[in-house]
């Protein structure tokens, strides 16, 4: 390995030599030197030399004549590789490495060093060149000898390997060597040396590795700008025609696998400068006018414009290989592309051949769709880069070059098709996705880096992808799909619950059905997984109400678009209508509480969920339940909203939308079980009578009596203690009776008892809730299916009151008006009785006058006849009442008891209704207000007697096949003219004023 040197190099190595050779040699001791070198026999003693002896000659020919410094080098060759030969036996015998040959050795090792150390620091420009190549060599032709030894660690254990060859002498002495060289041409002429480095990596990676890795550590600035470099030239030398998919080590590319794994090396250290280093090369190839930096040499890629064209495909090449490389450079490489990059990019690949270039979209396509990091931001860049400039882009970014757009644009349809290769070829042709079949999900998934970066940002994109801006959404949309097979159901459902989420109308909601349509050929049971996943983040308060309102909105708009089924317009949305109807009908104890949910807004779009969406087949008894009082309690809350909405001026549509879902709900709960009809009215008429509802049906907080509570205004304090009346007890009056034992009229002394004006706020409000809840109930009591009701023969009547259901809000109303009442009190005792409940009646009367929505529920009751038979001691105890207040009133006219003519009223018409009465004696009722106080007393009076000689027992009613309701025969009740008489008198006494009704109470 000699190198030819012109005279002047030659005088240089003579002067070095003068320097250092301790004693010069006579002519003929220099021959004598020669023949025992060249021959290996000792020219005075005629004995062949050891190895040590024939070292020492070389190297004393090394120091006299330079001129065989070739041949002494390549002796020196041998004796390095019997050192390292001998130092890896030692350690493969377990040894102490303290054999003759290594001991006799290393100090020729040590005097070689210092010779050629000595030579290099005197004249570094004549030595260092040959020096550098000679060891460098030697390292890759040692480190790949031995590289199959026990004792050598693999290849890819570099600091293992690394602490091996520099425990030994040898491969010490010559990376020693190497880096004085590197250190002495880095002035002058850094890159005979890196390129020595990298032709030696090229031929003996990856044993030669751990050379590299040192070197690179020593001097990273150097090697990292230096091996770029030469990547660079040997790149462009090749052609870039050869670019294209990553090319293997032994390519017709040799060096830039060598310049991959010595940036590979570095990359743990000094990632930051080659980072920087790759960034300074992209931006230098993009700007020929910059000039050279005063560091550069007049031999700089920067100089050549070739070389500059070349630089790009070379970095694309080069990320190709090395996707480390690619991930230090890919974040700041995005922020770097700004127009007047984009435009110097697009002006330097215009003169690039059409198949040239195309390599590189393939090139760039590959490197984004294998990037580990950065995805989103790159996918970002791309889409907004490439969006049509009629599209309003979010952010800073301003409308690019139209070529460029363009350019982008091809590129992310590129990436798209090439993503959907990778995503459905990743299984070699089997099945996509592990969820497809037992034997598919066993097969190892290739992974993709860009699609798996993105997993996390699944809800930035679905957002992205509803703004709907034109070319953008079909992009991200495509996108999203690849992404959902790619990730399988768990990602696929969490991309279907973002979409139901964010959707704000039809047209954003369309986008749902579309991903939806294109994985149903690919995965089963998606619906379901994502009614599910919205079931879970709902119970874990994922979402916040307003998401949660959208959500619940758009799973009511997709099951009420079932309508569009039925109507034949079946379709791919329609499917998943049905599908989402089911799946969302499992999960409705799951939405059930959302009913109550403190957002009004949500509430309201639960109940629109609920109230469309179809009923299971079977459902546990406890989950009717508690949705059963959930879907109550809203109804309530939904009219007091409608009604604080009315009072503060503002717009009912919602309240009013609210309404009519929560009735519908409640009515389609009723027909689904008697389980919850019968919950749902007795929930509906507490309801109706608890104090927190009383104020919206014109009702007052009665006390435990039954009287209204009255303020403090209306009823002053009147001084009473409690003490002075416990020490009078013994002189008070004992009242018999039952526990309502009070006094009902006032204090004596202390006159009557203040009478509470009735406080009726919004009386158009207060009727329409009547009006609501009874509607509510009667739907509830006639799509009963208990007992089997009948639809009536003419379908414009309305269905009849179901007599069980009636029969339930006749026991609840009985409960909650006189819970003391007896089940069994269905008949009437003599009105002389009836003094001894003269409490409880007193309190059944002020529960009447507190809450003026009994009256309308027990008109409910007497329409399903017989169940105002139940009622039988509410009734008595009202009407008693009545009959005492009529008997002690001095006034005129009944007219002048507003209240109590009213309620007398009822009273009769109700039972005249539910056939307690005959017809004779309902109508009686028809002549109230033309009669004074005590002449209607005399017509309750034979009401009274009848219902007590004629007891209102539901088994005298029978069932009328033709009218489908049941009926009572009064002819089996005896004769009526008795119980007739006293009206047929007041008639004829007041026939002035009655003659028009005379008609009415004829037998």
């Amino acid at each position: 390995m000699s190198v030819v040197f012109d005279g002047s190099s030659l005088k240089a190595m003579q002067s070095s030599h003068s320097h250092t050779a301790p004693t010069a040699l006579s002519a003929q001791e220099l021959s004598q030197e020669i023949k025992s070198f060249i021959s290996g026999v000792d020219a005075v003693q005629g004995r062949k030399l050891s190895v040590r002896e024939h070292a020492r000659c070389a190297v004393r020919l090394l120091r006299s004549v330079p001129a065989c410094r070739g041949a002494v080098l390549e002796h020196l060759r041998g004796v390095y590789d019997e050192h390292v030969s001998a130092f890896l036996h030692n350690l493969e015998m377990e040894g102490n490495a303290s054999s003759g040959a290594t001991s006799n050795l290393e100090d020729i090792i040590q005097e070689v060093h210092g010779v050629l150390s000595e030579f290099i620091r005197l004249n570094p420009r004549a030595w260092a060149p040959l020096v550098s190549t000679w060891a460098v060599d030697l390292l890759g032709q040692l480190s790949s000898k031995h590289a199959g030894r026990r004792v050598a660690p693999h290849s890819s254990s570099l600091n293992e390997l690394l602490q091996l060859w520099m425990s030994c002498a040898a491969t010490r002495s010559l990376m020693e060597a190497y880096s004085q060289c590197l250190a002495a041409m880095l002035a002058w002429c850094p890159d005979a040396c890196v390129d020595a480095l990298l032709d030696t990596s090229v031929k003996h990676s990856p044993h030669f590795d751990w050379v590299v890795a040192h070197i690179g550590s020593a001097f990273p600035g150097t090697i990292i700008s230096r091996v770029l470099a030469c990547g660079l030239k040997d790149f462009c030398s090749h052609g870039a025609k050869d670019q294209g998919p990553p090319v293997e080590k032994g390519s017709r590319v040799p060096k830039i696998g060598s310049v991959v794994g010595i940036l590979g090396h570095l990359a743990a250290h000094h990632s930051d400068s080659i980072r920087k280093e790759l960034l300074r090369m992209f931006r230098e190839s993009l700007t020929p006018s910059t000039p050279l930096s005063p560091t550069s040499s007049s031999t700089s890629w920067e100089a050549s414009p070739q070389l500059r064209r070349a630089a790009v495909p070379f970095l694309l090449q080069l990320a190709a290989m090395s996707p480390n490389l690619f991930g230090a450079v890919s974040s700041e490489l995005v922020e770097l592309l700004r127009p007047p990059v984009l435009l110097q990019l697009q002006s330097l690949l215009q003169g690039l051949p059409r198949e040239e270039l195309d390599n590189m979209l393939g090139l760039a396509v590959h490197l984004v769709s294998q990037s580990p990091t950065g995805g989103a931001r790159v996918l970002r860049f791309l889409a907004d880069t490439a969006t049509p400039a009629s599209v309003i882009i979010s952010g800073p970014t301003p409308s690019p070059n139209e070529g460029v757009r363009e350019g982008c644009d091809r590129l992310l349809q590129m990436l798209l098709l090439h993503l959907h290769k990778l995503v459905f070829n990743r299984s070699d042709g089997a099945e996509v996705g592990p969820f497809s079949s037992a034997s598919s999900s066993s097969q190892p998934q290739r992974v993709i880096p860009f699609l798996e970066e993105l997993r996390s940002h699944v809800g930035q994109l679905c957002a992205e992808t509803l703004r709907l801006e034109r070319k953008r959404h079909l992009w991200l949309h495509q996108l999203l799909c690849l992404l959902s097979v790619y990730g399988g159901l768990s990602l696929a459902t969490e991309t279907l619950c973002q979409l139901l989420t964010q959707a704000r109308n039809p047209e954003e909601l369309a986008l749902a059905w579309q991903l939806h349509t294109t994985l149903s050929s690919c995965m089963a049971g998606l619906v379901p997984a994502a009614a599910a996943h919205c079931v879970a983040q709902i119970h874990t308060h994922t979402l916040a109400p307003r998401q949660l309102r959208q959500l619940l909105l758009n799973l009511a708009s997709a099951i009420q678009s079932q309508d569009e089924e039925r109507r034949g317009a079946a379709g791919a949305q329609s499917s998943m209508a049905v599908q989402i109807g089911s799946a969302v009908s499992g999960h409705l104890h799951d939405f059930g509480p959302l009913l109550l949910h403190g957002d009004p807004a949500v509430s309201h779009a639960a109940a629109r969920l609920l109230s469309c969406s179809p009923l299971p087949r079977t459902s546990s008894p406890a989950h009717l339940l508690l949705l059963s009082r959930a879907a109550v309690s809203h109804f309530f809350l939904a009219l007091q909203r409608r009604g604080e909405a009315r009072r503060a001026g503002r717009a009912v549509g919602q309240t009013g939308e609210a309404v009519s879902c929560s009735v519908l709900l409640l009515s389609r709960l009723a027909a689904y079980a008697p389980l919850t009809l019968k919950a749902i009215l007795q929930q509906l008429v507490e309801g109706a009578l608890h104090k927190g509802n009383a104020h919206l049906f014109g009702g007052q907080i009665a006390d435990m009596s039954g009287a209204p509570v009255t303020s403090p205004a209306v009823s002053p304090d009147l001084g009473a203690s409690l003490l002075d009346i416990n020490c009078r007890f013994g002189t008070t009056v004992n009242f018999s009776g039952s526990v309502w034992s009070v006094f009902h009229a006032g204090v004596i002394g202390k006159g009557l008892k203040a009478r509470a004006a009735p406080n009726l706020p919004d009386p158009p409000g207060v009727i329409q809730n009547i009006q609501t809840l009874l509607a509510v109930i009667v739907q509830c009591c006639s799509s009963s299916s208990l007992n089997g009701s009948q639809s009536p023969a003419d379908p414009d009547e309305p269905l009849p009151i179901n007599p069980e259901a009636a029969k339930v809000v006749a026991v609840t109303l009985v409960e909650n008006v006189c819970p003391d009442v007896a089940n069994g009190e269905l008949s009437w005792p003599p009105e002389e009785h009836a003094r001894t409940t003269v409490e409880r009646d007193i309190h059944i009367r002020r529960c009447f006058e507190a809450h003026p929505v009994l009256f309308p529920l027990l008109q409910v009751v007497a329409a399903g006849r017989p169940a105002l038979c139940y009622c039988s001691a509410v009734l008595r105890g009202l009407l008693a009442t009545l009959l005492s207040h009529w008997e002690g009133s001095r006034e005129a006219s009944s007219t002048d008891s507003p209240w109590h003519l009213q309620a007398s009223s009822l009273l009769v018409s109700c039972m005249g209704e539910g056939q307690l009465l005959p017809p004779v004696l309902a109508n009686v009722h028809e002549a109230f207000a033309h009669l004074t106080p005590f002449e209607v007393r005399l017509l309750l009076l034979a009401v009274w007697e009848y219902v007590r000689g004629n007891g209102p027992l539901p088994q005298k009613f029978v069932f009328s096949s033709d009218k489908g309701v049941f009926c009572r025969d009064f002819s089996r009740d005896g004769d009526v003219s008795r119980y007739v008489a006293p009206i047929h008198s007041v008639l004829h006494k007041n026939i002035d004023r009655l003659g028009h009704l005379c008609w009415r109470f004829q037998l």
